[in-house]
């Protein structure tokens, strides 16, 4: 029997457990209003290390250990790791889990990444083709600054539609069985490209990608926004936000009860100067793992639609005045089997 519902949605044969979630963040991310929920709160944005990259390597193993070790669970019973970062060939996360010993699909969403490991490894466990799935991702401010945009040695002036890349990683173990959250139903975003080109409008390049997988979800399924408790994208800051409520509007949906934005949960901008908020593939990871998954596992929260952004743009097409290209990836997390 097909699991395809509609055109971009999946509906599981059996939900796929979420059996742990680590989180790890730097030192600003700890100064912010969900400090107290993060697993371990760096004090060293080098996490000891020697640069930046290493750093943020680093972190991604360690939360990697630490999420499997709150499964209780032996990294030798992992079947994969799907993960992967911001930066050129995914080098946090593979120089990360090098020495792990875990058969690797390395993944590029950019900060949809978390969203899309979720995704496939659902996929993988309720094909039969795994038991147990580590999936995360990793994001590092300086790292990501350096890479993007301009060295921090520069003192570069940051517009107020900028977003602030977090530094973390958040990490999720998948299995079959276990007593929830449960990951149901999976949409597929698709790669949306509005022509923005400004690599520090983030939200306004990203904004209109969750908008297109929102609405395939609301007409492949069926539900309305107010079927969940909580609709939560990734890293849309403030600027992204309010273009995803005003853009649903147009299309007859109302987002202004539910609907909410790792981006703005993670910073306070009125004390952390953070302008537009958070962004990068560990805004959404930390926040989900961090702060979510205990409300869905306490049962605070019952039904989530969890959708990471990511703008899939690269050193290269920026330097060369390309577009910013975006994709979402919807994720329905309930907390009842």
């Amino acid at each position: 029997m097909s699991k395809k519902l509609g055109s971009q949605t999946i509906t599981l044969a059996k939900p796929v457990n979420i059996l742990s979630a680590a989180s790890t963040v730097g030192p600003k991310e700890g100064e912010g209003p969900l400090a107290k929920y993060f697993d371990v709160v760096l004090t060293d944005i080098l996490a000891g290390e020697n640069s930046w990259e290493l750093a943020e390597a680093k972190i991604a193993k360690d939360t990697f250990t630490m999420a499997v070790s709150k499964s209780n669970l032996d990294l030798t019973t992992i079947d994969y790791i799907l993960s992967g970062d911001l930066l050129n060939q995914s080098i946090s996360t593979t120089f990360g889990i090098k020495d792990l010993n875990i058969p690797f699909y390395g993944l590029f969403g950019a900060c949809s990444t978390m969203g899309e490991g979720m995704s496939l490894g659902s996929m993988l466990i309720d094909g039969g083709f795994a038991n147990y799935i580590l999936a995360g991702a990793s994001s590092h401010f300086c790292a990501a600054e350096k890479q993007f945009r301009f060295p921090l040695e520069l003192g570069t002036q940051r517009p107020p539609t900028s977003s602030w890349t977090v530094t973390g990683q958040g990490s999720v173990v998948l299995s079959l069985d276990g007593e929830g959250p449960y990951i149901k139903q999976i949409t597929t975003g698709k790669i949306v490209d509005m022509g923005i080109k400004d690599p520090n409008n983030m939200g306004a390049a990203m904004a209109p990608a969750a908008v297109d997988t929102m609405i395939a979800h609301f007409k492949d399924t069926g539900k309305n926004p107010d079927y969940y408790d909580l609709i939560i994208t990734g890293d849309l800051g403030y600027v992204g936000k309010e273009l995803v409520v005003r853009l649903m509007k147009e299309n007859g949906y109302n987002l202004e009860t539910n609907y909410t934005d790792c981006g703005i949960e993670i910073f306070d901008k009125n004390t952390q100067d953070t302008h537009a908020g958070g962004s990068g593939c560990g805004c959404s990871a930390t926040t989900f793992c961090g702060y979510y998954y205990p409300k869905l596992k306490s049962k605070e929260l019952n039904k989530i639609l969890f959708i990471p952004t990511g703008a899939l743009m690269s050193p290269t097409s920026t330097k060369q005045k390309q577009s910013i290209p975006a994709i979402a990836q919807a994720v329905v997390i309930e907390s009842f089997f």
